[in-house]
């Protein structure tokens, strides 16, 4: 078994100014997705410039950063965001919904394609494969916090925390100053939703595809591992188990996602046959 090694989530501090390292993973899956646009961009062919996917990228961080937030707020803190709506706006605070940043970039790609003539579904294939780094280092961020821990386990990577810091895991433990072993989770997470979706989108978008298909099959892979590891995750404390003794909210929120990667994979390859 390991050792959490209890990292100082502030990665630099100068005085009052803090840089914390779940903000520099943010900052290193924007520069992370905004270098592999641009290196798709200069393929022959690819219908890009990287200027182009320079001004993307102004969207892309409007709609994970507003839709991300926001998502957090409505979909796991709605109580608290009734009776104090100013925790909207309390960003240094943390909670940030991959759902809702799904979302606000799906409005941003929305905007964008208005504004420069492309439909939406030509953009969403396009930066499919690239939102995988920032959803690989937003895990890194998110274990780095020591947050979104998994149940104890007594698989051999199981990870013992500190039991001051995780009471909640040492209950019943007199003078135990490490957990039981649980699943690192966020690792989990950060392997399937960021390498293993990065590599099934980067070499399946390498060859020409119908248009959906690359969405398409983002949604259903990211539904699937995120369903999967809340089987061993621990819901938020303050929501709990939605039903079932199981059910947690993340997957609440990632069966629509399959279900709609389907169908959008389904009509890709349709409109291909019926244009063939």
């Amino acid at each position: 078994m390991l050792t959490y090694p209890d990292i100082d989530p502030v990665a630099v501090a100068i005085g009052p100014l803090k840089v914390h390292w779940y903000g520099l993973m943010y900052l290193v899956g924007f520069a992370g997705g905004w270098w592999l646009g641009r290196t798709r961009a200069r393929r022959p062919n690819s219908g890009w410039t990287p200027q182009q996917v320079d001004d993307l990228l102004f969207y892309i961080v409007l709609g994970v950063v507003l839709g991300g937030r926001l998502g957090y707020v409505l979909f796991y803190s709605f109580p608290q965001f009734i009776e104090h709506p100013l925790t909207l706006f309390r960003i240094w605070e943390g909670g940030m919904s991959f759902h809702g940043g799904l979302l606000g970039v799906l409005v941003a790609m929305w905007i964008y394609g208005r504004r420069g003539g492309r439909s939406f579904f030509q953009l969403t294939d396009f930066i499919a494969p690239l939102v995988t780094i920032g959803l690989g280092a937003g895990r890194i961020g998110n274990f780095i916090n020591g947050e979104l821990w998994g149940k104890v386990t007594g698989l051999p990577w199981g990870m013992q925390l500190p039991c001051r810091w995780y009471p909640g895991y040492c209950e019943g433990l007199a003078e135990a100053k490490l957990s039981p072993p649980v699943h690192p989770s966020q690792l989990y997470e950060a392997l399937l939703e960021g390498l293993v979706l990065f590599l099934i989108l980067w070499i399946y978008a390498s060859r020409p595809r119908p248009t959906m298909a690359v969405s398409g099959l983002f949604l259903i892979c990211y539904g699937i591992f995120r369903f999967g590891v809340e089987l061993v995750r621990l819901p938020d404390a303050h929501l709990g188990y939605l039903t079932l003794g199981w059910v947690t909210m993340g997957q609440v929120l990632s069966l629509p996602m399959i279900i709609a990667g389907a169908i959008l994979f389904w009509l890709a390859h349709r409109n291909l046959k019926q244009a063939a």
